[in-house]
């Protein structure tokens, strides 16, 4: 603001480059003063170009309502202040005028009642607790916090909407489906309401509590309803929760009468089965029975003892033969890693001495000897039947004087006399 000048204003950008216009020279004097034209609103106590963009960015950050933090972010405004400023000129004035089509400002739908829609969570009137005892309680399984049984009616309901999801890629059908699924879930929940009010209203369930407090503080007697589950098997069971849907048309004992005569009618008909097998095996008497289960149990019992003396010899023989597998393989390993290798170091091949006379009477292994020593079949045969002779005849204490072929080399005659020994001809002397 030029201090010479009447009524001359100049922002910071023209006062650095000493800008002159009119009578006003760059020379003069100035002061900076705080103009009311440069708030956005003209209102007696002035909001500045700064605070209006930092409340903008809280409501916008933050969200509506949450003045505090909006607050704490302008930080010269209260929490009061800056609601009223955003209400006033940004909801209700000019702005809030222009953003807001007519019709749609101030309307919310309350999702609370009944009729607010499918996903409405109110969808019965809260009841209060019952005043039940603690014993009795733990008779019925009555949670009085929750208001809830741990097993209600139709306890199985939320499975049907437990696993829903509304997913983007969803197209009308699918989500009226799953709609109709939650429609169908809440008239579940209705049911189940509808009759835990009938009992509230009738005091069946305070009678109830009262009978089972009553049945467990009296020594040596249980409850029919709790002796008989106690005897009943799981397919028992099974079928007694899958009768509860029809309980409603009986009275009790009447129910638990026609339980029990289910439960009879499907033991005779096991029993008249297991007769009709025995006819059909030729028994006529009770006595017979019992003397075909007896010979029968028996019968079991030496095949079963059968089937474990067969699979301890499989066992055995099965350890056996992996033995002398090893034991092959041993002395293939023996074999062919020293006696049967030329000097080469290479396995020789058997293929040359197929044409030789006596090749086929002799086993794979000692056709390999046979082609590792360039020996020829016969000559092995002949070797071999004097080694063995000279053997047996020295166990029996005979003495010896054996004659080998012309020519033989020593070390041949080592090889053969080692893989003889090894194979359990003879024995080592």
């Amino acid at each position: 603001m030029c201090v010479d000048c009447p009524d001359l204003d100049l922002c910071l950008q023209c006062m650095s480059f000493g800008a002159e216009i009119g009578c006003h020279k760059r020379d003069h004097k100035y002061q900076i003063s705080q103009d009311s034209t440069n708030t956005a609103f003209d209102i007696p106590n002035p909001w500045s170009l700064a605070e209006e963009t930092m409340l903008l960015d809280a409501v916008e950050q933050y969200g509506f309502g949450n003045w505090e933090d909006v607050s704490n972010h302008v930080e010269s405004r209260t929490p009061e202040e800056c609601e009223e400023h955003y209400v006033t000129f940004y909801i209700k004035g000019n702005i809030g005028r222009v953003s807001f089509t007519s019709g749609s400002f101030g309307h919310v739908s309350d999702h609370t009642c009944p009729d607010g829609g499918p996903l409405s969570p109110s969808i019965t009137t809260p009841i209060n607790p019952l005043e039940l005892g603690i014993q009795e309680q733990h008779e019925l399984g009555y949670m009085p916090f929750r208001d809830d049984f741990e097993r209600e009616y139709d306890n199985e309901a939320e499975a049907l909407v437990s696993s829903l999801a509304i997913d983007y890629d969803d197209e009308d059908l699918d989500i009226a489906i799953k709609l109709t699924q939650i429609e169908k879930y809440r008239s579940r929940l209705k049911e189940r309401e509808r009759r835990k009010n009938i009992a509230r209203e009738f005091g069946l369930i305070t009678a109830a509590a009262q009978a089972a407090v009553a049945a467990a503080s009296t020594p040596g007697k249980t409850p029919k309803s709790l002796s008989s589950k106690k005897k009943l098997s799981k397919e028992d069971r099974e079928f007694q929760e899958k009768l509860k849907p029809f309980a409603h048309f009986l009275p009790s004992a009447e129910f638990e009468l026609y339980f029990e005569n289910l439960q009879k009618e499907k033991e005779l008909k096991s029993r008249i089965k297991a007769l009709m097998k025995f006819r059909k095996k030729g028994i006529t008497s009770l006595n017979e029975i019992d003397d075909f289960e007896d010979e029968k149990l028996k019968r079991d019992k030496k095949k079963e003892n059968r089937k474990k003396l067969g699979s301890l010899t499989q066992m055995k023989r099965n350890s056996m033969a992996s033995k002398k597998a090893a034991e092959e393989e041993k002395l293939d390993i023996l074999i062919d890693d020293g006696d049967l290798k030329d000097e080469d170091g290479s396995v020789p091949s058997t293929q040359d001495m197929v044409s030789f006379p006596g090749y086929e009477m002799l086993s794979e292994r000692e056709k390999r000897l046979c082609s590792s020593i360039a020996m020829s079949p016969a000559n092995y045969i002949t070797i071999k039947t004097c080694i063995i002779k000279d053997y047996l005849q020295r166990r029996q204490g005979l003495p010896v004087k054996i004659r080998y072929p012309s020519g033989m080399d020593k070390t041949h005659r080592r090889k053969i006399m080692s893989f003889l020994t090894d194979n359990g001809w003879i024995g080592v002397t």
